[in-house]
């Protein structure tokens, strides 16, 4: 029940005031669709504190990018695995 009343208040802030203002998201996907997907994962209190933890991690010293919804409980941001090629030396 609580979860269905914080994803419905979730979307009537998309629709109503997130769409009315300039869009200016650091990550992808945005905050609130971030925090729905962590709500129906995790459920009303791991997904909300997720939701929070992402929004605080908004701010202009941020670069943002892809941030997606992890598969564990964390409030980490996922950093993507970095993979460097191998870079080859000619012998002489």
């Amino acid at each position: 029940m609580m979860q269905r009343l914080l994803i419905k208040s979730i979307h009537w802030y998309q629709r109503v005031i997130s769409a009315n203002t300039a869009p200016h998201c650091r990550y992808w996907p945005t905050c609130s669709s971030y925090t729905v997907t962590a709500i129906e994962r995790f459920g009303a209190a791991k997904g909300s504190l997720m939701g929070l933890a992402r929004i605080l991690r908004c701010h202009p010293f941020v670069k943002g990018g892809f941030d997606p919804v992890p598969t564990q409980f964390s409030l980490r941001r996922q950093q993507p695995e970095f993979k460097e090629e191998p870079t080859r030396v000619k012998k002489r």
